[in-house]
C-alpha cells in the first residue's frame, strides 16, 4: 500500500486545498446541507482523560485523518491502498460519501460507518497533551526503524520510514509545535530524507540522524516531566502506538505472508517504543497494580515476538488475529490502571 503513498500524497494536497476553501463561514444564502464539494462546519470537542488522537478509539476524521489513521480502514477491510485513495477522494460533505464517490462499497461501508465521521474533533486538555506525544512516539517508531535498517545497509528500505514523518505526521502536528514553541525541525527531517537518498555512506547521515532523533525528544520535553512520567498517561500513548501498529499489520499480512514490507517495519517500530515507554513506568503500575503489570509486560513481551528482525520473514510469525488479541490485552489492563488512577486522585 505505501508503494503508493508519496504519488497520492501531492493528489491529496490538493483535496485538501479544496477543502480548505470549503470552510469557510457559510453566508445566509448558502448555510443549508452541505454539498457534495463541501464540508460541514460541525465540531467535536474531546477534552481532559478522552482520548481522541492518532490510534485512539474515537471516530476517524476522514477529511483531516493522516494515513496511518486511515490504515485501521484498510486493515478492516483487507483493501490495498484504502488509506490513500480515501485521501486522494476528499472532500466529503458526509461519512456515505465513501460509497458516494466509490471508494468503498456498501458493504463494505457497513463494516466501519461507527468509525467514520467528517466532524473536526477540536482536542483540549489532557487530550490535546496525548494527541500531541502519540504523533512524537510515532514519529520515534518510524525513526527506530529506519535506523534498523540504515545499520544493516539497506538505505532504500529505510527511507520511506524517515519520510513518514514529515510527509504524514508533522503537518498534523505543527500547530501544537508551534503552540508550545518547539523549534521546528521539519527542514532536519527532510535534509535526513535526502541524504539517505542520495549518499546513504556520507558520514555526515549519523549526525544528522542522532540530531533529528534529539529533535523530536525536545519536542517530547517541551510537555511537563510529571506528566510525561505518569502511568495514565503514558499508557494512554502506549494505546495510540499499538492501535497503529495493529492497524499497520494487519495492512501487512496477507495470506499468512508479509505482503507489504513496510507496513510490517512501520509497526515494528511503534512496538519498540511502545515497549520502551513502558519500561519507564513499569516500577510504577507494578506498585499500584501488580497483576495489570505482568499482564501488559508479558504481553508486551509476547508482541515483540511477532517482528524478529527487521527484514520481514517469509512467514508472518502471527496472525493479525493473534496481534489484536495481545494489543486488546494489553489495553484492557491499562485501562484498569488508568481508572484505579483516576479513582484515586479523586479522592
Amino acid at each position: 500500500m505505501l508503494k503508493f503513498r508519496h504519488l497520492c500524497l501531492a493528489v491529496a494536497s490538493t483535496a485538501i486545498v479544496t477543502l480548505s476553501a470549503c470552510n469557510s463561514t457559510p453566508t445566509t444564502e448558502n448555510s443549508t446541507a452541505p454539498s457534495a464539494s463541501s464540508s460541514p462546519q460541525t465540531t467535536e470537542t474531546v477534552s481532559q482523560n478522552s482520548h481522541s488522537g492518532h490510534g485512539g478509539k474515537a471516530k476517524i476524521n476522514i477529511n483531516t485523518a493522516i494515513l496511518s489513521q486511515l490504515d485501521k480502514f484498510e486493515a478492516k477491510l483487507g483493501v490495498p491502498a484504502l488509506s490513500n485513495k480515501i485521501q486522494a477522494n476528499r472532500p466529503y460533505a458526509s461519512p456515505e460519501d465513501l460509497v458516494s464517490k466509490k471508494v468503498i462499497t456498501q458493504e463494505q461501508f457497513d463494516q466501519i460507518k461507527e468509525a467514520v465521521t467528517i466532524q473536526e474533533v477540536v482536542l483540549t486538555g489532557e487530550a490535546k497533551d496525548i494527541d500531541y506525544m502519540t504523533k512524537l512516539a510515532l514519529m520515534k517508531g518510524h525513526l527506530f526503524v529506519a535506523k534498523e535498517l540504515l545499520d544493516l545497509n539497506q538505505p532504500k528500505q529505510a527511507e520511506p520510514h524517515i519520510g513518514h514523518p514529515v510527509e504524514e505526521i508533522y503537518v498534523d502536528v505543527e500547530d501544537q509545535l508551534n503552540e508550545r514553541k518547539v523549534k521546528e525541525f521539519k527542514t532536519s527531517l527532510v535534509s535526513l530524507q535526502d541524504l539517505v537518498k542520495s549518499n546513504p555512506k556520507n558520514a555526515k547521515l549519523k549526525t544528522d540522524f542522532t540530531a533529528s532523533m534529539q529533535s523530536i525528544d525536545q519536542a517530547i520535553a517541551a510537555l511537563p516531566a510529571p506528566q510525561r512520567s505518569k502511568p495514565g498517561f503514558v499508557l494512554q500513548v502506549i494505546s495510540g502506538l499499538l492501535d497503529a501498529a495493529n492497524s499497520e499489520y494487519g495492512a501487512a499480512i496477507a495470506n499468512g505472508k508479509v505482503a507489504a514490507p513496510i507496513e510490517y517495519q512501520d509497526s515494528r517500530g511503534f512496538v519498540i517504543y511502545a515497549n520502551e515507554l513502558y519500561k519507564g513506568i513499569s516500577s510504577q503500575v507494578a506498585q499500584g497494580n501488580p497483576e495489570a503489570d505482568k499482564a501488559i509486560a508479558t504481553n508486551l513481551a509476547e508482541l515483540l515476538k511477532v517482528w524478529p528482525a527487521a527484514i520481514p520473514p517469509a512467514q508472518a510469525v502471527k496472525t493479525p488475529a493473534d496481534v489484536t488479541k495481545l494489543v486488546t490485552t494489553i489495553e484492557q489492563n491499562s485501562q484498569k490502571v488508568i481508572d484505579q488512577s483516576n479513582t484515586q486522585a479523586q479522592k
